[in-house]
């Protein structure tokens, strides 16, 4: 059985094509540039040389073409015909209400997908037209939505309600919805299992740390609580985005520096964060260089405060489940941040969680990163959403 994972974005798509009776990643690539001058594809095989395409592509029926040329090449390619492919698993940012687990797509959930674009106007749009190029391309071929909000949807009322009036959220919808689902639920159940114990026995706290990072408090085996909420935008300071702020700074900001709605949200979304702060980047490496090596205040501040709300993401989430079995860092700064990791644990020994500094000297690897006497574990643990998107899709498809 295999399974082909696709993530659309706007002008891009990546893709990987699993083997589930191993889940090993037989190929995975990314096209680059759909629908602009000099569009390019690269696809990486185990033990190859990358295959890249230059070839024009208008559209994402093209690259998704592509694609399918790219895996059954005779030469670069892992599959004699597409007829190997036996699913297809897209990536859906947003499902709403309606969807809290993965669904086979039929005309009823394409319809809902766009029912979502105003709620996710960057992803879903794209996504969807992923899904039907797709469609046109492999008719006999069943699909599968893996939404990222999904996991999200076990959060009880107290969680994911906004105390704004009950009719806003009646009316439109508001409320917390939660992102980064799939890869919360992937390493959730991965530490359990390095743990050796059932995930409906622990109470586990992932952090999904990179450019846009999230944290999830997940109680026997689901989310109760995430940092991420009506968008992306609220929880952590991240990469460009402020995270939590004092609403009333929107009207202030629009009244004092005559910003309209469309450049404050701007202003909050790609300005702000650890590049806001430091007034460097919003890539932790360019930031943690100037902080460490030169010492440049701004970007020490910018480190300090993402490590604060993270340590302070991390007690409340541990209130919120009354105790903590394990921590989890994930995702591209988390996997791959030993100082991060190490600054972020600081100051939580009153869980019972003590960084080990030599353990934690590791990049990107299944590791316990916490002292032989922490009674609250520590792990790094990578994420792999693509595997998680493949077993949702075969679970569905085997049904």
């Amino acid at each position: 059985m295999k399974v082909l994972v696709i993530n659309c974005g706007s002008s891009s798509l990546k893709y990987q094509l699993i083997d589930m009776a191993t889940e090993e990643s037989l190929a995975q690539g990314l096209v680059e540039r759909i629908g602009i001058e000099g569009s390019v594809l690269t696809q990486k095989v185990e033990g190859r040389e990358k295959y890249i395409v230059k070839e024009a592509m208008k559209d994402h029926k093209d690259a998704i073409r592509l694609v399918l040329e790219a895996l059954v090449d005779k030469t670069n390619g892992v599959i004699s015909s597409m007829e190997e492919i036996n699913a297809v698993g897209h990536r859906v940012v947003h499902g709403g209400e309606k969807y809290n687990k993965s669904v086979v797509i039929n005309d009823e959930v394409k319809s809902y997908i766009e029912e979502c674009f105003k709620l996710a106007p960057l992803h879903n749009p794209a996504n969807m037209i992923g899904i039907k190029a797709c469609e046109e391309l492999m008719q006999n071929t069943p699909m599968v939505a893996v939404f990222d909000t999904a996991f999200h949807g076990t959060m009880p009322e107290e969680a994911y309600l906004y105390a704004l009036p009950y009719e806003l959220y009646e009316k439109h919808g508001i409320r917390k919805y939660g992102f980064h689902g799939t890869s919360h639920k992937y390493v959730s159940q991965k530490v359990a299992e390095v743990m050796g114990k059932d995930i409906k026995d622990l109470k586990i706290i992932t952090c999904h740390l990179g450019n846009g990072s999230s944290v999830c408090a997940v109680k026997n085996g689901e989310s109760v609580e995430t940092s991420m909420g009506f968008t992306p935008l609220e929880g952590l300071a991240m990469g460009t985005r402020s995270g939590n702020i004092d609403p009333a700074i929107v009207t202030f900001l629009m009244k004092e520096e005559g910003l309209t709605a469309d450049e404050v949200t701007d202003l909050l979304n790609k300005k702000s964060g650890v590049l806001g702060i430091s007034g460097i980047s919003s890539d932790f490496r360019d930031i943690e260089d100037a902080a460490y090596k030169e010492k440049v205040h701004r970007a020490q501040l910018a480190l300090d405060i993402f490590h604060y709300k993270v340590r302070t993401t991390i007690g409340a989430y541990a209130a919120a489940m009354g105790g903590v079995d394990a921590i989890v860092f994930t995702a591209g700064v988390g996997e791959n941040g030993p100082e991060t990791r190490e600054e972020i644990l600081k100051g939580l020994e009153f869980l019972g969680v003590k960084c080990d500094t030599e353990a934690n000297k590791v990049r990107g690897k299944v590791r316990e990163i916490s002292t032989t006497d922490s009674t609250v574990k520590a792990f790094i643990i990578p994420t792999n959403e693509e595997l998680m998107i493949a077993r949702d899709t075969l679970e569905l498809i085997s049904k």
